[in-house]
């Protein structure tokens, strides 16, 4: 029995697991790495201890000073527990979207919290990393550990995870398959192992994320992807992705990644977070066709358990749409097309379009602008309603309309975030959500995307024909 002197030099050397029912009847081996099993739950204690240990070597980060840092989550809660082991205070800046899981967590080390809206422009003061680095500047002693631009950060992975999987796999492995979020595990590890050998690296990639080319709309699949806002001006990428280490990407869609993830609870007992998901659901679309010879490693970023108000919640599942079941009298069928305004849109053209082609509907949604029409709207960019009652009346008495300026953007006159109800549930829980929220109307997520729009009288309706 080994004695540490502190818990962080217990990060890394994480193994390799032999996927079982998930990989049957491929002849590829496919093996997964549980980062999990890091003592802060994730694979970002690797770069959260590099970090903090290379600020402190080269004095960047002095005694009694505050580490601070834009998180998703997981580099916070290893940065919290580096903080704890080596004695600095810390501040971590989430995105108000992230599991609570995760900032219960994070409290529980020391750290201080904070917490910013999701959707913001890069260029917006209270963006994530704009927020993190000012309160790095203001707070005397402090230091941005800044994993997205660090060194640290994919060198780490170069050193460590890298070498653990050419020695656990014999020099056998072929196929490298990891999430791309700053990019420093796929980097520094694919790197290594490209240096040993001809490895492939493939990245997983959720649909809309802006590193394969998607348009850069919100995503649920945490800890991976990139972002982007439309009102963002420039673009700027991780310098600890390295994109000439990738050799390919997947495109895995947010459905699949959480199914996946809870496939991988449910029948191989691995409890991850929908970021493994993602690399799982890669590692197989990557493993079939490939014969015996092959081996391929996905890595998994980190555990189910701070992710159990999420992916592993029913309730949150098919209130978003995820999950479709046996269940009588779901709205999986109540989807249909929906006319949506944007923000700029003048009154008047939305008077018109509540006259014409949707004239049927209950509500017209309020969504971002800029964004690519092949892709539903994702929930956190349904940004309001335009009351229909309102626009009946602009339509049918033409004085209501003039008395504001035709050209005014519904985004000044819009009210706020409609209801949501999801395909996933019955016509009777989605009564219920409409009750909690004082509505009579919402709309229908599929998948955390605009499905549908449903009203009271619709689902009163069709909870009565399911009682019988």
């Amino acid at each position: 029995m080994l004695i540490h002197d502190s818990l962080i030099d217990l990060v890394g050397g994480t193994p390799l697991v032999r996927l079982g029912r998930l990989a049957a009847g491929l002849s590829a081996t496919v093996l997964v790495k549980p980062e999990y099993l890091n003592p802060g739950g994730s694979v970002k204690d690797r770069a959260a201890t590099a970090m903090v240990l290379a600020a402190e070597r080269d004095g960047s980060l002095r005694p009694g000073g505050t580490i601070v840092e834009a998180s998703s989550g997981n580099t916070g809660i290893g940065l919290a527990q580096a903080a704890a082991v080596r004695g600095f205070r810390i501040v971590v800046v989430l995105p108000e979207t992230v599991a609570v899981e995760k900032m219960d967590v994070l409290r529980a080390y020391g750290a201080e919290v904070v917490t910013t809206p999701a959707s913001l422009p890069r260029e917006h003061p209270e963006h994530v990393n704009r927020l993190a680095q000012r309160i790095a500047e203001e707070t005397p002693g402090g230091w941005f550990a800044d994993q997205y631009d660090n060194p640290a950060n994919p060198a780490v992975h170069h050193a460590t995870t890298g070498p653990e999987i050419w020695m656990a796999t014999g020099g056998r492995v072929t196929h490298l398959v990891a999430g791309i979020g700053t990019g420093g595990t796929i980097s520094g590890t694919g790197r290594y192992l490209k240096e040993q050998g001809p490895v492939e690296v493939v990245g997983a990639d959720p649909a809309t994320s802006v590193y394969h080319g998607g348009d850069g709309s919100p995503f649920f699949v945490e800890a991976a992807g990139h972002y982007r806002h439309t009102a963002t001006v420039t673009d700027t990428w991780p310098r600890s992705y390295h994109r000439d280490v990738v050799d390919r990407i997947e495109v895995i869609g947010d459905r699949e990644s959480v199914l996946t993830t809870r496939r991988l609870a449910r029948e191989e007992g691995l409890l991850v977070g929908a970021s493994s998901g993602l690399a799982v659901a890669a590692a197989l679309r990557v493993a079939r066709g490939l014969g015996p010879e092959h081996v391929v490693v996905a890595v998994l970023p980190d555990s189910g358990r701070t992710y159990l108000s999420k992916y592993h919640s029913a309730d949150w599942l098919r209130r978003l749409g995820f999950l479709d079941d046996d269940r009588p009298g779901l709205l999986a069928d109540a989807t249909g097309p929906v006319h949506t305004v944007t923000t700029e849109t003048s009154l008047a053209e939305a008077a018109a379009l509540a006259a014409g082609p949707a004239r049927d509907q209950p509500l017209v949604p309020v969504v971002l602008p800029g964004r690519d029409p092949r892709f539903a709207t994702a929930v956190s960019e349904l940004l309001g309603v335009l009351d229909r009652a309102v626009l009946d009346r602009a339509v049918l008495d033409p004085a209501v309309l003039a008395r504001r300026d035709p050209a005014t953007p519904v985004g000044e006159v819009m009210c706020g975030p409609p209801a949501s109800v999801g395909t996933g549930d019955t016509a009777a829980e989605a009564l219920a959500r409409l009750d909690a929220a004082g509505a009579d109307h919402a709309v229908l997520l599929r998948d955390g995307r605009l499905a549908g729009l449903v009203t009271r009288a619709e689902l009163a309706a069709r909870a009565f024909s399911a009682g019988f």
